[in-house]
């Protein structure tokens, strides 16, 4: 199966195939690992097309892996990806340098990752954002694959509530890298929490976008006219979900001239990327510096199955950033109210839908 038509397929069956899993449930940059390595375990990782350093989901994996790395006085491996052809010959190069587990980033190498898994089962492999489910049975398809997976829907509907709070236009945007289940979660979850907002105050603040892809995750031009055509229709408040897209979108806002909010998604990218610092209403925060790091350990020690790890609000798996230099422009109850919409997420009061919570 192509990635494509894994790509199609998936579209139609995570909503069945995930649901009934939680029902059971390229050169590298240097590492930065301890002097002198302390343990035979060897932790590896392959990035996707974003690379190691794109501020993003990518670099929060690295972060991650290195982290558990110098706690075990590992010396990890990792190499990175620059398309979809490095994926496969990329993580076999990797099983032939003797990892012990390998960490696959992003939804685009399942199908590499599982073909893997599949011809070496003494090989121990997690995956970033994929449920490793390509039979669509509800489960993982190895004993050796561990889904590490994030609701971010929750996440978002927090961001989308904030963004329909802040805009002056009526009008928030969001567009996404691919549409991957990984990327639409964010986008649909922002658009529900601007129509909770909407229902709460008797408002029709309107989301645009939400269709709208750049065909990759690289801040190119392509995504930079992509956030132009949105504030061009009257978006002043913009969601891009894919990697390094949100600095084209950041770009595309100073151009402007217009006092236009972004919103970064998987790390605070306030903290990460100060670039557009000035711009960053808040980000939409996927733990997968810490899911890594403790996937990594507990592989280390020998605590290794393939039950999904799933991170939501109730587990700080995901959340919203601080409103940083925002804070004195968001309205004064805001906080407040996202404080008790999350816990109204976490208590089942406030109903959160997404492929990873279907039945």
């Amino acid at each position: 199966m192509t990635l494509r038509t894994r790509k199609v397929a998936f579209s139609a069956l995570a909503m069945a195939g995930i649901g009934a899993l939680l029902a059971g449930c390229a050169a590298a940059p240097e590492p930065a690992a301890s002097d002198a390595a302390t343990t035979d375990f060897l932790p590896c990782m392959v990035s996707d097309s974003g690379g190691f350093t794109d501020k993003s989901f990518n670099q929060l994996g690295f972060e991650g892996l290195n982290d558990a790395a110098d706690a075990l006085g590992a010396t990890p491996i990792t190499v990175e990806s620059n398309a979809e052809t490095d994926f496969a010959p990329n993580i076999q190069s990797l099983v032939d340098q003797g990892c012990n587990l390998i960490v696959t980033v992003g939804f685009a190498l399942s199908a590499a990752t599982l073909t893997a898994a599949e011809a070496n089962p003494d090989v121990e492999f997690a995956l970033i954002d994929d449920a490793a489910d390509a039979n669509f049975d509800g489960a993982p398809d190895f004993d050796n694959t561990k889904p590490i997976l994030f609701d971010t829907s929750q996440a978002a509907f927090l961001a989308g509530y904030a963004a329909a709070s802040y805009t002056k236009t009526g009008i928030v945007g969001t567009f996404g890298g691919m549409e991957f289940p990984t990327v639409t979660i964010f986008m649909q979850g922002y658009a529900d929490g601007v129509t909770y907002y909407n229902e709460q105050k008797g408002t029709d603040v309107q989301t645009i976008g939400l269709t709208t892809f750049t065909g990759g995750f690289e801040a190119n031009d392509t995504a930079k006219s992509t956030a132009t055509n949105l504030i061009d229709q009257g978006a002043d408040v913009l969601l891009p979900v894919g990697g390094p897209i949100y600095q084209s979108a950041g770009a595309a806002i100073v151009d402007s001239g217009k006092d236009i909010a972004l919103l970064g998604a998987d790390a605070d990218v306030f903290e990460t990327d100060p670039t557009y610092s000035a711009l960053y209403l808040t980000s939409v925060l996927k733990g997968i510096k810490s899911a890594v790091s403790n996937v990594v350990t507990g592989a280390a020690n020998g605590d290794f199955s393939n039950e999904a790890y799933i991170g939501n609000l109730e587990n700080d798996g995901v959340g919203i950033a601080p409103f940083h230099d925002f804070e004195s422009k968001v309205g004064p109850d805001l906080q407040s109210e996202l404080d008790s919409i999350k816990a109204d997420i976490i208590s089942g009061t406030i109903v959160v839908n997404s492929y990873l919570t279907a039945s």
